[in-house]
């Protein structure tokens, strides 16, 4: 069985990735910034990506996206892509997508967190917060989730590591490494396994409101419609 071509991005920091993969084979992958001033920088890279790997769009048989928690921008641009991808027409029609944790991307994209263990991938939430979920890496390399995804005080996360046995990580973390989306490769039998997700409700993971609807839910008293 041909393994299929996967196209995964992840904007969940102010760092966008992308990776063209054949089953767990990289065939290359970017790192682009996201607050770029005047331009998207993300579409234009993925572009290219494709080019470079000497395959084209219409070659991508599997949309993987991270679902965040994250950059509130950033989650929204990648989402924005991979859905247009997903559902392009044609003759082939929709191809399967998928979301992934931005915070699983964090321990499947990166060599450090490759040696078996725990470890808890941490992403800033802003105002003293951050976002943490928990993970076990086993002994064959496979990665299951043992605490999910909450969001809690910066304080806390020593206290965390200390009662999970494990070792804290992400963008601003000791061992300092952040999602990327070459980390799909790691997740090809949880991805075989999993159930495409519907295009037409699929929404990422903001973790918490935006500051701006916030705002506006705490001027008036009520949730914004529609958010």
């Amino acid at each position: 069985m041909t393994e299929p071509l996967t196209l995964a991005l992840d904007a969940s920091t102010y760092t966008g990735t992308a990776a063209l993969l054949c089953g767990a084979a990289q065939l290359g992958a970017i790192d682009v910034p996201m607050r770029s001033v005047g331009r998207e920088t993300l579409l234009p890279a993925v572009a290219d990506l494709v080019h470079r790997s000497g395959r084209a769009i219409d070659d991508v048989e599997r949309i993987v996206c991270g679902s965040g928690p994250g950059s509130f921008t950033g989650l929204r641009i990648a989402a924005s892509m991979a859905k247009a991808c997903a559902m392009r027409t044609g003759a082939r029609g929709e191809i399967p997508f998928f979301g992934v944790s931005s915070l699983l991307l964090i321990v499947a994209g990166n060599h450090v967190a490759r040696e078996p263990g725990r470890y808890v991938a941490v992403l800033d939430a802003l105002r003293g917060d951050v976002y943490a979920a928990a993970f076990e890496v086993g002994d064959d390399l496979a990665i299951v989730e043992i605490d999910a995804m909450s969001v809690r005080p910066r304080h806390s996360l020593d206290s965390v590591a200390m009662r999970l046995g494990a070792r804290l990580v992400g963008p601003d973390q000791a061992l300092r490494i952040a999602p990327h989306a070459r980390g799909v490769a790691r997740l090809q039998s949880m991805l075989d396994a999993a159930v495409p997700a519907d295009l037409a409700t699929w929404e990422p993971e903001y973790g918490r409101a935006a500051a701006a609807q916030q705002r506006w839910e705490e001027a008036h008293g009520r949730p914004l419609s529609g958010a």
